[in-house]
């Protein structure tokens, strides 16, 4: 149990960013499901708009540490091909 003055700080204040990381993660999440749906319809529009909407959630995990930056590449990367082969 924290019993300096800072210490209990510091605990109300990783329980704020563990809330506020898991609303972001939970977000990201739900854009890369919609975006698997879309490839599993075999509709590439659908796909492909809902492509768009996860790329920049993805990059701003990234950027706020939520994802490792190569992860959020990775991932746009292998959905980006998947949708692409739906055309073919």
């Amino acid at each position: 149990m924290a019993n300096t003055p800072s210490a209990k700080k510091a605990t109300r204040k990783i329980l704020t960013r563990t809330e506020v990381n898991k609303s972001r993660r939970s977000r990201v999440r739900t854009r890369l499901r919609q975006v698997e749906e879309a490839i599993a319809a075999g509709d590439q529009a659908p796909a492909a708009e809902a492509l768009k909407a996860v790329q920049p959630e993805l990059m701003r995990a990234a950027a706020k540490g939520i994802m490792h930056k190569n992860t959020a590449s990775r991932k746009i990367s292998r959905l980006a091909a998947r949708v692409k082969s739906l055309s073919a």
